[in-house]
């Protein structure tokens, strides 16, 4: 009984101290990009949607203004150029300006994901009613906010608008709109 008792323990302890760690396994800090569209800021919902990245334990590292005029916005959509969409969001992008934030934390990009919700905010307002493209999205289109979808696309958006080099791997893959 004891013996079973010393590895129950032991193996109790060992599950704690993997849970600690993020799933890199490390538990570093991993990065993803985070940007504010036309739709939001001119909305005025820049400071709530920072105040709920901050609460969700996201630290907002970089972040500037930026206006895209239709090369850039259409640049940063290039792997969608095949869906109709990609006009009218590029239309969008170029309608103001936008805030680009480079955010940190554990499992970032899955975070953020969650935290923002489905792409398309008519839907998130229905499914995930307390996302932040339920609360200020208003449907496919002006969703007020875009999220990278993988590590891939997160380090090659990042390099897009920060000017850091991604590798070679984030280049050959896109994310969602």
């Amino acid at each position: 009984m004891t013996q079973f008792l010393t590895r129950f323990f032991f193996f109790s302890m060992l599950i704690i101290v993997l849970r600690c760690y993020s799933s890199t396994g490390r538990g570093e800090k991993e990065r993803t990009l985070g940007i504010i569209k036309p739709d939001g800021l001119s909305g005025n919902y820049t400071n709530r949607i920072k105040q709920v990245i901050l609460e969700s334990g996201f630290e907002i590292s970089k972040e500037m203004v930026i206006q895209l005029d239709e090369q850039d916005a259409t640049n940063f959509y290039a792997e969608h150029s095949s869906k109709l969409l990609i006009l009218s969001v590029t239309f969008m992008f170029d309608s103001g300006p936008v805030l680009v934030m480079i955010l940190e934390k554990e499992d970032a990009v899955a975070h953020w994901r969650d935290l923002i919700g489905p792409t398309d905010a008519g839907k998130a307002k229905i499914t995930h009613p307390h996302s932040i493209r339920a609360i200020c999205g208003k449907d496919l289109e002006k969703n007020c906010i875009h999220g990278s979808d993988s590590h891939q696309s997160a380090e090659r958006e990042i390099a897009f608008f920060f000017k850091e080099a991604p590798s070679d791997e984030a280049v050959r893959k896109h994310d969602e709109l």
